[in-house]
């Protein structure tokens, strides 16, 4: 929940330590989307990727950080390498599958 007690993530039934871990970061990143902190989410999607790739999270955060980055900057190009690397990494995925309609 945000400041203001909206859900802004939501994680239901037992998770192991590590993918908690992971869930309660992305959950900061979506906190920092929604208030259009679009840089700092960016940060924070591009450290889950980083320290994470233990979890199931990490094809979500690439998107999510592709997301963030158009935000920022308003170039829509950028979609496109994160469709790309979605698609090399996790072909076949949810995550990969939302980004197709980014793809060149």
């Amino acid at each position: 929940m945000d400041s203001a007690g909206v859900e802004r993530y939501r994680v239901e039934g037992y998770l192991p330590r590590d993918w908690f871990r992971a869930r309660l970061e992305m959950a900061l990143g979506r906190l920092a989307f929604m208030k259009k902190k679009f840089a700092d989410a960016e940060k924070v999607y591009a450290q889950i990727i980083e320290q994470r790739a233990d979890t199931g999270v990490v094809a979500e955060a690439i998107y999510w950080r592709g997301v963030s980055r158009y935000k920022a900057t308003n170039d829509h190009t950028v979609l496109g390498e994160f469709a790309r690397e979605l698609a090399e990494r996790y072909p076949g995925d949810e995550w990969m599958l939302k980004s197709v309609p980014w793809a060149h």
